[in-house]
C-alpha cells in the first residue's frame, strides 16, 4: 500500500465533456521548472496523485498523465482524462479525480518526463509532415505540440500538423472548438472521426475508428483531406505519431506497412527484419501489452508480407 501523498497542487477548474471526459486545470504550488525556457517538452506527462480519504487502507494512488496544454501555459497545466469505468486496479485514481471540485487539493510530481516528443523522435527539424493519431484522450500530447507551435509562431502557417482524432460521440471530441479555429485561420489539418454516427444526428463529418483513415479503400480520400496527392503518403515526406488504444497503434501500423512506414521499436523491427530502415511510425503506449505478437511466427510472417519489397 503507498504511503499518504502531500499535497503540493490544486484544481483550478475543470470542463466536463461527458460524464466520462473532462479536462482537469492544476496549479502547482511552486513553478514548474522556473529557470528553464520551457516548463516542459510538448508530448511530456506528469504525475498526478490522490489519497483514498474514504478508504484509507488502500492508500494512495499516482498515475502519468499527458500534459494537453502548451508549455507557454506556465501557471497551469491541463489534463485530458477518462473515467476509467472497469479499473483493473481497486484504487483507481480517475474514481478520486472525479469526486474533485475547483478549490480541491492534489498531488502532481513537480517534474515532468517522458520522450514521446518531436525532439526525441525526428527532432525539430524534421520538414516532412507531421501526422498525429489520437483515440480519446491520447489527444493531449498532441493539442500541446500543436498549441506550442501556435504560440511559438503566432503568424505562421500550421499546415504541416495534421490531427486526426477518433471520440465514440462528437460531444466527445476535445478541444475540438480551438483546433476547429486553428484549421480555418493557421491551415492546421485537423481530421476528426466519431465511431457511434447512429448517436450523433448533428455530425456529418467522417465515421469509424481514428485508424480507419488508413484503411486501403479510404486511403486516397485521406490524402485528399490533408490536401496531399494519392499515393504521397510515404515515409519520405510524412512522420506518424500515435496515442491511444493498442488496437489504434496495431491497426494503423499494419495498414500503413504496405506505404514503407516503420515502427519505432526495436524488438518489432528485428522481427520483421526492417532493422536497417529507420523508423516513421512512433507511439505512446498506455498499458504493457505488446503492440504486435513477435512470437507468433504466423503473425509476423503475415505482417512481414505486407511490406514493399524494397
Amino acid at each position: 500500500m503507498a504511503g499518504p501523498l502531500e499535497y503540493n497542487a490544486t484544481l483550478e477548474s475543470r470542463e466536463d465533456f461527458s460524464d466520462v471526459l473532462s479536462t482537469f486545470r492544476v496549479v502547482p504550488d511552486e513553478p514548474i521548472a522556473p529557470d528553464e525556457a520551457r516548463a516542459f517538452v510538448p508530448g511530456q506527462y506528469m504525475t498526478l496523485g490522490l489519497n483514498n480519504d474514504e478508504a484509507p487502507d488502500l492508500g494512495s494512488v499516482r498515475r502519468p498523465m499527458s500534459i494537453a496544454s502548451a508549455p507557454h501555459q506556465r501557471e497551469t497545466l491541463d489534463f485530458y482524462i477518462r473515467y476509467v469505468s472497469s479499473p483493473a486496479s481497486n484504487n483507481p485514481l480517475t474514481h478520486l479525480l472525479w469526486k474533485l471540485k475547483s478549490g480541491d487539493r492534489l498531488y502532481m510530481r513537480n517534474r515532468p518526463a517522458g520522450k514521446f516528443t518531436v525532439e526525441d523522435t525526428i527532432g525539430t527539424n524534421d520538414a516532412r509532415t507531421w501526422i498525429y493519431v489520437a483515440a480519446g484522450t491520447g489527444l493531449a500530447p498532441f493539442t500541446s505540440i500543436v498549441f506550442d507551435d501556435a504560440h511559438t509562431n503566432p503568424s505562421g502557417s500550421l499546415a504541416r500538423h495534421v490531427v486526426m482524432h477518433g471520440s465514440s460521440y462528437d460531444h466527445e471530441l476535445g478541444y475540438r472548438k480551438e483546433l476547429e479555429s486553428l484549421a480555418q485561420e493557421r491551415d492546421l489539418r485537423y481530421l476528426p472521426s466519431v465511431s457511434r454516427p447512429q448517436h450523433c444526428p448533428d455530425w456529418s463529418g467522417a465515421s469509424g475508428r481514428v485508424e480507419d483513415f488508413f484503411k486501403a479503400e479510404r486511403l486516397a480520400d485521406t490524402e485528399q483531406r490533408m490536401q496531399m496527392g494519392e499515393g504521397s503518403l510515404t515515409p519520405d515526406n510524412t512522420a506518424i505519431f500515435i496515442c491511444g488504444l493498442n488496437g489504434t497503434i496495431q491497426q494503423t501500423i499494419e495498414r500503413l506497412l504496405p506505404r514503407g512506414f516503420i515502427p519505432d521499436n526495436r524488438r518489432i523491427k528485428r522481427a520483421l527484419g526492417v532493422e536497417d530502415r529507420p523508423s516513421s511510425i512512433f507511439f505512446e503506449q498506455y498499458d504493457n501489452e505488446p503492440i504486435v505478437d513477435i512470437k507468433n511466427e504466423d503473425e509476423v510472417a503475415r505482417l512481414k508480407a505486407l511490406l514493399p519489397s524494397t
